[in-house]
């Protein structure tokens, strides 16, 4: 059996919890269910307590938003006094913890994506300097580090910056099954486009509030509900009222898992015209439940997306060609039953069971129990 010591900014109760968060929990917590020992240190967040067990993972909570970063280091050392742990699960997202550099214990590093570029659009320009300085940094730190990452795209963009090709696997994020299941009796009697998300500036979610007044002037009973949370909320809704949909745009705001099924069950397309991903956790759960998506071509999402089989990519921030494509599954029912059937057939590729098999095996690998590992 594994001692795993995993570090992540959040955990999957905290308010600001995204893609990055469910595909740790998902993993992880089958992990733990094999009888491996999983601790998380991650960040607090108001109201949570500083320690609690969570579908079978102990979370221990230290530091703030933005402060985690700087608790890390003294906060794992106090764990490993604790308890011997086997390795250490670098998960970065958002500023890297630098773990290679402190930690004497084999690390295995998790990345879903870098910002880039795209962290100038998401916050003020000396935190976004900040984040950018801090991930051009990874190669020096992380060079000799076994990485999984959860797309092509992604692997692709770590090996520009330096990294070896070969130290890197992939473990796709993956859907629960018994979750996300079709539904195509409870599609809307109404056309419905869905998003699902958090709700960021980097996500360009106004593009799809644009596409939508194109979509709504041709078909002027559809609606679109907007379920997710964040710090964009209010910008987005008025921004909905300034271009006149603000009467036919929901945003529904943080759902549990019951109700976001429901959503998607019920929508005939998911929109996510986000600058950049690391996958698409949404795409594949959208998929799951019958629903085609419409998607920019950015890395991550066309990774998740099968163009013209599952749904269709179009160009970053081309209104128009979003527009067109969300038309073309809300007036075309031949097309979108079809592509509906063929989500459902791709989704099935991804199960989280597989995936923390597969996690599993590069940690014994890491540890040289085991020649296995993902590819």
């Amino acid at each position: 059996m594994l001692d795993v010591l995993v570090v992540n900014w959040r955990d999957i109760r905290n308010p600001e919890a995204g893609g990055a968060e469910v595909h740790l929990h998902e993993i992880f917590k089958r992990i733990a269910g094999m009888g491996h020992h999983v601790t998380l240190l991650t960040s607090a967040f108001d109201g949570s307590p500083a320690e609690e067990t969570i579908d079978g993972i102990r979370v221990v909570r230290r530091g703030g938003k933005f402060t985690f970063n700087f608790h890390v280091p003294a906060a794992l050392s106090g764990l490993m006094r604790e308890r011997d742990y086997d390795v250490v699960v670098d998960d970065i997202n958002k500023i890297p913890f630098y773990t290679p550099v402190y930690v004497r214990k084999p690390v295995l590093a998790l990345a879903h994506h870098l910002f880039a570029e795209t962290i100038f659009l998401e916050t003020f320009f000396p935190l976004a300097a900040y984040v950018y300085v801090c991930e051009w940094l990874i190669p020096v730190f992380y060079r000799n580090t076994r990485f999984v990452v959860v797309s092509q795209s992604t692997r692709d963009e770590f090996v520009r910056r330096g990294l070896p090709e070969e130290n890197i696997g992939i473990i796709h994020n993956a859907v629960d099954h018994g979750v996300y299941r079709p539904d195509f009796g409870a599609k809307s009697g109404t056309p419905l486009i869905g998003y699902v998300g958090r709700v960021k500036k980097y996500k360009c979610i106004e593009h799809l509030l644009a596409a939508c007044k194109i979509v709504f002037e041709k078909l002027p009973a559809a609606r679109l509900v907007v379920a997710g949370s964040g710090d964009h909320l209010d910008s987005l809704r008025r921004t909905a009222a300034s271009m006149g949909i603000g009467d036919r745009t929901d945003f529904i705001g943080h759902v549990g898992e019951a109700e976001k099924v429901k959503m998607l069950q019920e929508v005939h397309v998911v929109a996510n015209p986000s600058s950049k991903e690391g996958w698409g956790v949404t795409v594949i759960e959208s998929n799951a439940c019958g629903t085609p998506v419409v998607a920019s071509d950015v890395p991550g999402l066309r990774d998740a997306v099968v163009e013209g089989e599952t749904g269709f990519l179009v160009p970053h921030g081309d209104i128009g060609a979003l527009a067109a494509r969300m038309l073309t599954l809300l007036e075309d029912a031949d097309l979108r039953r079809r592509m509906s059937e063929r989500a459902v057939e791709w989704s099935r590729k991804f199960d989280w069971g597989e995936s923390a098999g597969a996690m599993v095996q590069e940690m014994e690998a890491l540890l040289g129990r085991d020649d296995g590992g993902a590819t």
